[in-house]
């Protein structure tokens, strides 16, 4: 393994962004929300948190980081059924001449783009997947080499490597690298055609340009930005090549990079106002959790009054904390100088059913007699993953509260209050 050093000091810049150029990428929630009744079935936790385990696996094992391995994550599979994962933010793509569409995940966690191919015979690309046809493309160039990513307990998607014309709301990327994958051993359902990464080119298994490396060296965008805005409702979008005003209100608080690999950038997270951890934030639109190493999120977890491990056999799989409801603590990350809470929907809403627990949308009750005093219960969004020591990764539950600007071109992050 090698381990990425990444030093320096978090800062902070004000303004408004004069940049309004660029096109925006209608994005949509994707998944069953898995519930009856209101309620939430007890595997739906444990789907949810083998789908972060899993993308967690690959982000660090293909990508040369260094981890704390975890065997809980390989004990204790919970697999995924069919379209069941909550919560992806979808959007179209076109592959090929003539386009083909194609429903994908847009990732910063991550640097390759693959779709399923019409050669997989897998049941994973079943269920109305679309799948791409090489000989249908008058652009489609075979190049040389195989793309592999493995995910988690023997799961991988394999395929060959193409050279194609990929194009997102009508920006074109001709002869971008991807791959169709013709093997998903072991692979779950994830409920989309594949995955778009948007994160930087030196962590690619490809090791390719990526679809915004190669939209900038085309001249098709002026200057290497997107941005994200992640909602519950309508208005969710991916804006690239710019900045979309529309989407935030107030200022933008820019953030440096610490990597050129991923972005990752400095940053605290506090529970009632007490920070539990302060370090190195990967901001990642393919992880639902926020995610960290055992020990930071015992740590930050500390700060929670009456918080405990969630054993696995109650939350249906590892890394989950449980709390009183009546005493819910009020999250905040810390980018600069500024704060950004948390909603509470967002930080311990959509949970599951545990036996003898009833867990309702946003809440957990326990049936009189039961556990802990009767009181009620909650589980959070924070958990426990095969992570570095120093690296916490900040997935969609804390990206839905703010408005996220990824500047490769100035090497930072941006963090806004939603419009």
């Amino acid at each position: 393994m090698i381990s990425v050093l990444v030093t320096g000091t978090a800062s902070s810049v004000f303004g408004t962004h004069s940049n309004t150029k660029g096109v925006s990428i209608p994005l949509q929630e994707r998944g069953s929300p898995l519930t009856k009744d209101g309620v939430i079935i007890p595997e739906a936790l444990g789907r949810l948190a083998y789908w972060d385990a899993a993308k967690q696996h690959a982000k660090i094992n293909n990508r040369g980081l260094s981890n704390n391995s975890n065997s809980l994550f390989r004990r204790h599979r919970a697999p995924l059924e069919s379209k069941s994962n909550e919560i992806l933010w979808v959007g179209e793509i076109e592959i090929g001449e003539p386009g083909k569409k194609f429903r994908v995940d847009f990732d910063t966690g991550s640097s390759d783009t693959w779709v399923f191919s019409s050669t997989c015979v897998f049941p994973t690309c079943s269920s109305g997947k679309n799948k791409y046809v090489a000989s249908e493309s008058s652009t489609s160039k075979l190049q040389a080499g195989k793309f592999r990513i493995e995910y988690l307990d023997g799961a991988e998607v394999s395929g060959p490597i193409y050279a194609e014309t990929i194009t997102i709301a009508g920006l074109s990327a001709e002869g971008q690298w991807f791959s169709p994958v013709n093997q998903t051993n072991n692979l779950e359902d994830y409920g989309t055609d594949g995955l778009v990464g948007l994160a930087f080119q030196p962590v690619s298994t490809l090791k390719a340009p990526t679809f915004i490396d190669t939209l900038s060296s085309q001249g098709k965008i002026s200057e290497q930005i997107f941005s994200m805005r992640l909602s519950s409702g309508s208005g969710s979008e991916l804006f690239i090549g710019g900045i979309n005003p529309t989407k935030y209100k107030g200022e933008i608080t820019y953030v440096p990079l610490e990597s050129q690999r991923k972005w990752i950038v400095k940053g605290s997270a506090s529970a009632n106002g007490a920070e539990g951890f302060n370090g190195n934030m990967l901001i990642d639109s393919g992880s639902i959790f926020i995610l960290g190493a055992t020990d930071s999120i015992h740590e930050w977890w500390s700060k929670v009054p009456g918080s405990k491990a969630c054993p696995v056999e109650r939350c249906k799989g590892p890394g989950f904390f449980m709390f009183p409801c009546a005493s819910a603590p009020r999250v905040s990350f810390k980018f600069g100088t500024r704060e950004f809470p948390i909603a509470a929907e967002d930080f311990n809403r959509k949970w599951h059913r545990i036996p003898p627990l009833v867990c309702r949308l946003r809440n957990l009750t326990i049936p009189a007699g039961t556990l802990e005093n009767n009181r009620w219960i909650c589980v959070g969004a924070i958990r426990i993953a095969n992570a570095p020591a120093n690296t916490w990764t900040i997935g969609v539950r804390f990206m839905k509260n703010v408005y996220t600007v990824f500047d490769k071109g100035s090497s930072r992050v941006g963090f806004a209050t939603p419009a």
